[in-house]
């Protein structure tokens, strides 16, 4: 069990407080830790890393094969570079192995061996108990200042002071694992600029009479995003189609151009491709041998039996000008450059996301030009760190997120031990 306080001022002076005991949070804890630091880690769940246990849909995908800026998104994703230097890839796979992670890779995707996120949870909170790290479970930190040199951390029931501080407590999404936004509004009370936040890796809410008939399909095709006419941005994989709009692998990818689009008055468009495997000119002419080399007694379902999943020939139909039923003969090559355009370039209205309850992570936070990327310190207030998703850096799909969250918590952990070595010897 984590200790809990009674509502008291505690006399210890912590070298480093940590709030948030999240992926970010456990490894600063533990960077700082073993840099011989006096570490407190708060946490307002009844333990560490709760959030850790639903990545990777229960196994904990905690990190990729590849990786690169192209993969982090936010006003400047180059920021990450500095901060995987000091803890890249290959590093974290061997600091997790030495814990007794060993990974499994599949398509560049690292998994735990046993294919447990609780296993990554457990290890990780054992090693931070065996380092000394205070960890203080169950209350949730109200607020947070400086008095001369010491940070005053308050939570519903104790008082702490740190020499320094990191923030690591997470953004705004999933919000049933304890995500409220402190971290975002103790940066704003400190004078950090926030860039505007919004859900990523979300499904995406849309609007059309078809979305009724497509309910619960899972295609494989490509989702491209049009920003007032236009192309945002596009991915391809396997696609979730809803009662409310799309989901899936790819959408998620594209979500957080979409929010930030909708939030600004924007136009949004989504056009689905259900067949990305061949070019327009080469299904247009498989439609027209479908349709018209056996077109007597044949409809236009008929045509589409084995290419699409029959709950999207009513939608793709709908949308030619044509209906499934529709039998072929007196159907010409126009009818077959319709129904391709439907199949290739299907678009609908893009109104809204499904929100912070269903994001796996937030897009913007703690403006990167107000921190240090050598140390995730503030610019602004020193011995003041932050690290992980409260960051304005935020990853695709695929252990990105929590590559950022390892490293950066790691870097804040490590420079934020020095720095409060360095002040007590003063």
């Amino acid at each position: 069990m984590c200790l809990v306080k009674n509502m008291r001022t505690e006399d210890k002076v912590y070298q480093v407080a940590v709030i948030g005991g999240g992926a970010s949070g456990m490894m600063a804890a533990m960077a700082a830790a073993r840099r011989q630091a006096s570490v407190l880690l708060l946490e307002q769940n009844d333990r560490p890393g709760k959030k850790l246990l639903s990545t990777g849909n229960g196994k904990c995908n905690y990190t990729n094969e590849r990786q690169g800026i192209s993969f982090y998104r936010g006003d400047n994703p180059a920021f990450v570079m500095p901060v995987f230097s000091q803890l890249d890839r290959d590093a974290l796979v061997s600091l997790f192995a030495e814990l007794g992670i060993y990974p499994f890779v599949r398509d560049g995707y690292y998994y735990p061996y046993s294919g447990q996120a609780s296993a990554v949870q457990e290890i990780l909170e054992a090693e931070i108990r065996r380092l000394g790290v205070h960890l203080v479970c169950g209350q949730r930190v109200t607020s947070l200042r400086k008095d001369r040199s010491r940070f005053l951390i308050a939570t519903e029931e104790s008082t702490y002071a740190a020499s320094a501080c990191i923030v690591a407590a997470g953004g705004l999404a999933a919000p049933k694992t304890g995500s409220d936004g402190f971290g975002l509004r103790a940066a704003k009370a400190f004078g950090h600029r926030i860039i505007p936040t919004h859900p990523s890796l979300v499904p995406l809410i849309a609007k059309g009479k078809f979305l009724s008939q497509w309910a619960g399909v899972r295609a494989r095709g490509r989702v491209s995003l049009y920003v007032d006419g236009h192309l945002e941005c596009e991915d391809v994989g396997e696609l979730q189609l809803t009662k409310d709009g799309i989901s899936g692998i790819p959408v998620f990818q594209v979500s957080r151009f979409a929010a930030t689009a909708l939030d600004q008055g924007k136009r949004v468009e989504a056009k689905l491709d259900f067949f990305p495997e061949k070019n327009s000119a080469n299904l247009e002419r498989m439609l027209a041998n479908r349709m018209f080399h056996t077109a007597k007694n044949r409809t236009v379902g008929d045509a589409l039996v084995g290419l699409l999943n029959r709950k999207l020939h009513g939608c793709v139909c709908q949308m030619a000008g044509l209906h499934p039923n529709q039998e072929l003969t007196g159907l010409g090559d126009k009818d077959a450059k319709r129904l391709m355009k439907a199949i290739k370039a299907f678009s609908i209205s893009v109104i809204g996301t499904r929100g912070y309850d269903f994001a796996q992570t937030t897009a913007g936070g703690v403006a990167t030009d107000e921190l240090v990327p050598e140390t995730m310190e503030s610019r602004l207030c020193k011995n003041l760190y932050f690290a992980g998703e409260v960051v304005d850096i935020d990853g695709i799909c695929g252990g990105y997120n929590l590559q950022w969250a390892w490293s950066s918590g790691y870097v804040a952990g490590y420079h934020a031990a020095a720095a409060a070595n360095r002040q007590e010897n003063k």
